[in-house]
């Protein structure tokens, strides 16, 4: 095999690394452990795309350039298998979900061995396997044992026309995406995670670990710590029929409390049914009917209008004893804070706009701006404030939390935008909840022994119509005995989200077959924390802050050493797809979109990339010879531009595919697929084939001869740059130095061996295929992964000899080489030699010569 030929090379490689399991963590207690992880694909039926490939190759080429180091590397695999999508290709087509997912996990897995990864495939993983989600559910009860988990009404997304709850995502303007019909916000019994008892330690550990800073910043956001205080607002009795009740608010903002001039509900308040007065009754009820279509979205960030109704009930502010009227509005959510805030209009821009258009009343209680034009959100002094006059803002918020304290009127607190986890699914195929529900009321959990609790065998996977999820409908599974007692129970009916296997999966790479606990604590304490995490960006909130959650719940009850979970994660760019964009007119006549100008009757119409035809690197269309826009988005099979990874691989091979996508720029910068350079970096490839394997053994050029010292200069300068490049993963440029390499050897007569064997070296995590044949080929016994990193010499980084400039009177006159070793007399004579530099001495007398070694030579003379 003279020619290049990965559809033969590679499948050779595969076969050989599975047979010898060449990847299995070797479990070697004298080298340092290092731990690189994926995160947890979903196995749809699309398979991977090209965007995939990308976070998969970065985290191979780190795990076998540490193994090339020295390093005992644990780099596993694994399906985060439970989900919707599964259900509901159930639902539509009656095969088990179970099904579904084994073929999935079955294309998943064949296109990453075709890529060639280097996972150990003893550890993979699946979400579904009762052997999994045995301890899924045992960590459950760990989290109910410690008063983590409990049960709550919420509002979810109710379709009464479809007799389900549905997820967000499932939710389009408000009407369901599966058949558009109306979505409602309904309380229901819902399973809750108390994730705030974690919010200080979640936003204090941000600072021990190694993770970009935006991303971190995003976990604060949403973590949301604000320090305020908690106000009581008593109900003005009279106005309420008599109800005696206080309304707790939380303000970042207590010195502007003598600029309150209203209260805002949420819509869901349970004291609203009370506030409303018979003559706001009906306008009352109807609002909160409509609130109830909204999506959150909707109410919060898509909100332009204020609407709301007056209840007819006023409350009293606690400063001044005035009485300000009471509204709900649906801006307001009861699911954050207390569900009820106090509104100054003078000093807050969607209190202002509220007062505005309701005609409520508008007070300065800070100065600095003109309340009647516009809210004043700056600094300035308190004025209208009684005692706080005169204050500024800083001194004013501790005076009046002072003295709310005194008066048992409210208290200084923090508080935080994170809520309390949904951590329920009314769905079939999700993990069991461990959990009985007495006919007396009382909840018990399974004893673990009776662990993993599995789902039931079912003929249909259709919503209760009630709500509650399709397990309800499966009597002989739901109805049961506490094993205490004999009493009878009911099992919970809910399912836990698909986050829940996702939350702790890294730990059960580390100890996949232990039957007797989730991870065995000396094996955790050797690979714990883990090394680098790689995964998109969308993740960088929740499955992140949800897993660092129950890793610090492990950590208190002593089943992880490792405050953290992830030490470094890294969030890869997106790659974006290409399609080609022209007109058509209503006769369907091509037009080019440069001819489009202000024409009205033409509609845009794509080219798949693999169908242009590019003249002078200009893309037209195959047909009509029309030259075609490029438009760069998001691949989605909607769009068209999604490229599948195997249709890569058949063309130009794995390695190819690996390599250039990691060739296309820094790991975590967004960039746009082109085909085309997939062709250029296999050419790269075929050159290293053809200097090393040109014939059917080796090339011609190879000869077992030592290098020459400038040879070696090259090779030491570019293994530095691969490695220190390769650490940092900027693997961009660590390809870029080896093309630079190959191209100083292609200029050789003969190129010895050993200035070779280290260019396949730093290949092989790159280009793992084509490096483990030229190895071989080179006369090295495979596998190339267990050979030692090569290491670079110091002595032959440097040059012996540097450019000097030459000047003449402080002017620059030529520039010469110069020996490293070499003296002002020898220096001279070179200079001298210059015939630019003699130009400009000719005639003159030198006067003094300037000699600094390494930086300048210069000529003084008249």
């Amino acid at each position: 095999m003279s020619d290049f030929r990965p559809d033969q090379i590679e499948p050779k490689w595969q076969a050989f690394w599975q047979k010898n399991k060449t990847f299995k963590v070797e479990e070697d207690l004298s080298k340092p452990s290092f731990f690189v992880l994926d995160m947890f694909p979903y196995p749809s039926g699309s398979g991977l795309h090209v965007g995939h490939v990308e976070g998969y190759t970065a985290t191979d080429i780190m795990a076998r350039f540490k193994r090339a180091r020295g390093f005992d590397v644990l780099h596993p695999m694994g399906w985060d298998a439970f989900g919707l999508p599964a259900e509901q290709h159930a639902i539509n087509t009656g095969t088990h979900p179970r099904d579904t997912t084994v073929k999935n996990i079955e294309t998943f897995k064949g296109q990453l061995q075709a890529l060639g990864f280097a996972y150990d495939w003893d550890r993979e993983i699946n979400t579904t396997d009762p052997d999994y989600y045995r301890w899924t559910q045992w960590i459950f009860l760990k989290l109910y044992e410690q008063g983590l988990a409990y049960i709550a009404e919420v509002p979810v997304n109710w379709c009464p026309a479809l007799g389900t709850v549905l997820a967000n995502e499932e939710v389009i303007d408000g009407r369901s995406e599966r058949g558009g019909h109306p979505v409602i916000r309904k309380p229901m019994r819902q399973w809750m995670l108390k994730i705030t008892a974690y919010a200080e330690r979640l936003l204090e550990d941000l600072e021990i670990i190694d993770w970009p800073e935006h991303l971190k910043d995003m976990q604060r956001n949403w973590i949301g710590r604000s320090q305020g205080a908690e106000v009581d607002f008593k109900v003005d009795a009279g106005s309420a029929k008599g109800l005696d009740a206080n309304i707790r608010v939380f303000t970042t903002r207590p010195d502007t409390l003598f600029g309150a001039t209203y209260m805002v509900l949420a819509p869901e308040h349970p004291l609203v049914d009370d506030l409303a007065s018979e003559a706001q009754r009906e306008a009352v009820d109807a609002y909160r009917k409509e609130a109830a279509t909204k999506s959150e979205l909707q109410r919060t960030e898509l909100q332009k209008e204020k609407s709301g109704v007056f209840t007819g009930a006023y409350a009293i502010n606690p400063v001044n004893g005035a009485r300000i009227p009471i509204w709900i509005a649906d801006y307001v959510l009861y699911g954050y804070g207390t569900g009820a805030i106090m509104a100054v209009p003078g000093h807050d821009e969607r209190d202002w706009e509220f007062a505005k258009t309701h005609g409520l009343a508008i007070v300065e209680v800070i100065s600095g701006g003109d309340v009647r034009e516009a809210a004043h959100t700056g600094d300035g002094e308190l004025v209208n404030s009684d005692f706080l006059s005169g204050m500024k803002v800083k001194e004013a918020k501790k005076s009046i939390i002072a003295w709310l304290e005194e008066r048992g009127l409210g208290q200084g607190t923090i508080n935080y935008k994170l809520r309390d986890w949904l951590f329920s699914r009314q769905r079939y195929w999700g993990e069991p909840f461990p959990i009985l529900h007495r006919e007396d009321g009382e909840i018990v959990t399974l004893p673990e022994e009776q662990l993993p609790l599995t789902l039931p065998d079912v003929e249909r996977y259709q919503p209760s119509g009630t709500g509650e999820s399709p397990l309800a409908t499966i009597e002989d599974w739901v109805n049961t005995v506490d094993p205490r007692d004999g009493t009878p129970a009911r099992r919970e009916t809910n399912t836990m989200p698909q986050w829940a296997g996702s939350c702790w999966y890294y730990l059960r790479y580390i100890d996949p077959k232990n039957d007797e606990a989730p991870v065995d604590p000396e094996k955790e304490k050797r690979w714990m924390p883990v090394d680098l995490y790689v995964g998109g960006a969308e993740h960088a909130v929740l499955h992140l802050l949800y897993a660092r959650f129950w890793h610090k719940v492990l950590y208190d009850i002593g089943v992880v050493s490792t405050k953290e979970p992830f030490q470094r994660v890294v969030n890869q760019g997106m790659i974006l797809g290409v399609t080609y964009q022209y007109f058509k007119t209503p006769a369907g006549e091509p037009v080019s979109f440069k001819e489009v100008g202000d024409r009205q009757d033409l509609s845009p119409a794509t080219i798949p990339a693999d169908k242009v035809v590019w003249k002078n690197d200009v893309p037209f269309h195959p047909e009509h010879g029309v030259e075609l826009e490029e438009i760069v988005e998001k691949m989605s099979k909607s769009r068209g531009n999604v490229v599948n990874p195997d249709d890569v691989i058949a063309e130009y091979g794995a390695d190819s595919l690996r390599l250039y996508e990691m060739f296309m720029g820094p790991l975590e910068q967004t960039k746009p697929w082109n085909s085309r350079g997939v062709s250029g970096v296999h050419r790269f490839l075929s050159r290293i084939w053809r200097l090393i394997a040109g014939d059917e053994g080796l090339s011609a050029t190879m000869v077992d001869e030592d290098p020459t010292d400038e040879t070696l200069r090259q090779l030491h300068r570019t293994i530095k740059k691969v490695t220190e490049d390769t650490e940092e993963l900027r693997y961009n440029t660590a390809i870029a130095a080896m093309m630079e390499y190959v191209n100083f050897l292609y200029k050789l007569d003969t190129v010895p061996k050993s200035a070779v064997a280290p260019l396949v070296q730093m290949l092989a995590p790159y280009a793992p295929h084509t490096a483990e044949e030229l190895w071989e080929r080179l006369g090295n016994e495979p596998s190339v992964i267990n050979a030692p990193w090569p290491a670079f010499e110091e002595k032959w980084l440097e040059d012996d000899s540097y450019e000097l400039a030459v000047q003449v009177m402080g002017k620059l006159r030529g520039e010469i080489t110069v020996p490293k070793d070499a003296d002002e007399e020898a220096v001279v004579k070179l200079a001298r030699a210059n015939p630019k530099v003699e130009e400009h001495l000719a005639g003159k007398t030198i006067r003094r010569v300037i000699f600094v070694p390494g930086r300048i030579l210069n000529f003084v003379a008249n």
